[in-house]
């Protein structure tokens, strides 16, 4: 099982990334083991999804780090 996922600071910075494992990977973030993520603190998990594949995850990501993906979270109140 995989899942795509949006964090959000206290800044209101999003990241959007996909895992096999959530609950490790959102500490990752917090920590600071992610470089992107390392450089603003104290992430937390606004929306996930789940998928089977690494392939369906991986498309699904790369969709809500577009444009349209992006806008499709906005609609959701999600960032």
């Amino acid at each position: 099982m995989y899942w795509v996922y949006v964090l959000k600071n206290e800044k209101n910075r999003t990241y959007v990334g996909y895992t096999s494992n959530l609950n490790n990977r959102l500490t990752d973030h917090n920590i600071g083991r992610s470089y992107w993520t390392s450089r603003f603190k104290n992430w937390r998990l606004v929306y996930y999804e789940t998928f089977q594949t690494r392939t369906e995850a991986i498309i699904r990501e790369k969709i809500l780090k577009s444009g349209k993906g992006r806008d499709e979270l906005k609609l959701k109140n999600i960032i």
